[in-house]
């Protein structure tokens, strides 16, 4: 990156800090810890439409309402190098078997910092023994994973994951990442989002409760700040995923409950049985903190009542707006901190983390 275009990119970071504290008007915040991600190659997933011109295809992308008007991709600087580099190859390969560009529509790339991708390759056709021979031929040409996906068909021809690598506490993490499941897209960013939560997490008392884990991306670092966790997830592939990141991890103290955020308050509230918490005991749980990390529309209300209940929250926001409503829903918690990650630069995007605490552990804190 040039100097002109650095400074380009500091200052519309500091164009998102200046947005940031505005949208905190009216709540007392403390000094934002803004983290910087990289100006280039810091998108670990894309897709790509394909667009056909004849026997020639490109990767392209639309501007949004303009789905006839496609915007030609020769690269990304964006992308990994890991993704960078294939993305010509891949498709003159793919263009040179009809069989595979045939009624092609779109292309995603799923890679990691230690290099590993997939590739999913998906069609308006039904995926024949043919078209697995040709992919077979294709996946042997590069060093990746490949996937054909088609209406009601999925074909993996090695396997549909990577696995990822964190670093945080100067402890090495491994995750893995299923192909269509969510993941954090810029692994720079999310890598210090882990090491912020579990920086302002150390010497924490009791356990932890986690909604919406995904595939543990957070609660393995989080795990070694508690005596124990008890995480819920709602989909099976993310809770399957968790389960073998668990695993992989050697991690002890973490129980993994496929349940939504109302069926878990009902069974803490002693309203209803659940079958899938058969071998675990609520009441060995003492909950001092509880992680949320919601979609743009922020908490619901029975959620954000739900865990006003906890001395501390830690929340994951990938909208402003949305947190600050749920914050002013909160009055007996105030930000104790506050943290801007660069998700994705060059964009009006501001995911942020904030650390809740109620007024009574603020004040045994001081």
């Amino acid at each position: 990156m040039t100097d002109r275009h650095s400074k380009n990119y500091l200052s519309l970071l500091d164009e998102k800090t200046v947005s940031l504290k505005r949208q905190f008007s009216g709540i007392q915040i403390p000094v934002i810890s803004v983290f910087t991600s990289p100006e280039s190659h810091f998108r670990m997933r894309a897709e790509f439409r394909i667009w056909h011109s004849g026997d020639k295809i490109n990767y392209v992308m639309f501007k949004k309402g303009e789905n006839n008007t496609p915007i030609i991709i020769q690269n990304l600087p964006n992308a990994s190098r890991t993704i960078s580099a294939l993305m010509t190859p891949l498709l003159k390969a793919i263009e040179s078997q009809g069989i595979l560009s045939k009624k092609l529509f779109q292309i995603d790339f799923l890679s990691t910092t230690t290099h590993q991708l997939l590739v999913t390759l998906l069609y308006h056709k039904k995926l024949d023994e043919s078209w697995e021979a040709a992919a077979s031929e294709l996946q042997s040409q590069f060093d990746f994973s490949l996937i054909g996906r088609a209406r009601k068909q999925k074909i993996a021809l090695n396997k549909d994951y990577v696995i990822e690598e964190m670093t945080v506490n100067n402890h090495l993490y491994q995750y893995q990442q299923v192909e269509n499941s969510f993941t954090q897209p810029n692994a720079c960013i999310c890598e210090k989002m882990l090491n912020w939560a579990v920086d302002n997490t150390k010497n924490s008392q009791g356990d932890l409760l986690e909604l919406y884990c995904g595939n543990g991306n957070f609660t393995l670092p989080l795990s070694k700040n508690f005596k124990k966790v008890l995480a819920t997830e709602v989909s099976k592939t993310s809770v399957k995923s968790a389960h073998y990141n668990i695993e992989l991890n050697k991690t002890d103290n973490v129980n993994i409950v496929r349940l939504s955020s109302e069926e878990l308050t009902q069974a803490l509230n002693k309203t209803r049985e659940f079958r899938r918490l058969a071998d675990i005991n609520l009441d060995d749980y003492a909950f001092s903190a509880v992680f949320v990390d919601p979609p743009r529309a922020g908490l619901d209300d029975e959620t954000l009542k739900f865990v006003s209940q906890f001395d501390t929250i830690i929340y994951i926001s990938c909208n402003p707006g949305t947190l600050t409503d749920n914050i002013k829903n909160l009055p007996n918690h105030t930000v104790e901190k506050l943290a801007l990650f660069d998700q994705f630069p060059f964009t009006d995007h501001i995911e942020c983390g904030a650390i809740l605490r109620s007024a009574l552990k603020a004040q045994q804190r001081e």
